[in-house]
């Protein structure tokens, strides 16, 4: 007796999918094309989203706030170092730009005696001397800057950190290491106050 005779029947899906029927044996058998499977799959690859977008937003937020720590941090050290700088520059420009000072009640200073004053940002001594004449002068030695000191006893002015000696007159070195005299000031005096002018 001879097999069943089989029958292949290629219909079409109302999806537009080709199928292949196989009748054998009054039984039946759809297998679909491969064209569905790879739709299906296709399918499931463009539902899937996309994770690059938010991970490149994610790394630029990260980098973003890396850059603004570094900027405060480099700010944060950048500043006093600023300062220490400028700093010494900004103080000779502020005392260049006095010219004079008025110092109240400085006629009162007795015979023999010195006052220290501030001329700019710079100290600087007004001297009374015991021939009734007056003098000031820059209290900055020009050897390391240190701050000099009239010594009424020994009539002169002294500088304590390397034993620089001025005349108290006229500010000039005398003794020690300072290379050039004190800066001199022009006196006037008041009734009621001192006037001190540069030059």
């Amino acid at each position: 007796m001879s097999e069943p005779e089989k029958k292949v029947a290629l219909t079409t899906t109302e999806a537009g999918v080709a199928t292949e029927t196989s009748v054998a044996g009054g039984a039946s058998v759809a297998t679909e094309a491969d064209g569905a499977t790879q739709s299906e799959e296709t399918e499931q690859t463009e539902a899937m989203p996309s994770k690059a977008p938010e991970e490149m937003h994610r790394r630029a937020f990260i980098y973003g706030l890396a850059a603004m720590a570094g900027c405060g941090y480099a700010a944060a050290i950048g500043y006093p170092v600023y300062r220490y700088l400028a700093s010494p520059v900004e103080k000779a420009a502020t005392a260049a730009a006095v010219n004079e000072i008025s110092l109240p009640k400085a006629d009162e200073l007795p015979k023999g005696s010195a006052l220290m004053f501030k001329f700019g940002t710079a100290p600087a001594l007004l001297i009374h001397h015991a021939d009734d004449t007056w003098s000031a002068m820059s209290a900055v030695c020009t050897h390391l800057a240190c701050t000099v000191q009239y010594e009424a006893d020994q009539n002169r002015i002294y500088c304590g950190c390397h034993s620089g000696v001025y005349d108290p007159k006229t500010g000039a070195n005398v003794a020690g290491p300072p290379p050039r005299p004190l800066t001199l000031f022009k006196v006037t005096v008041h009734p009621g106050s001192v006037t001190v002018t540069r030059g």
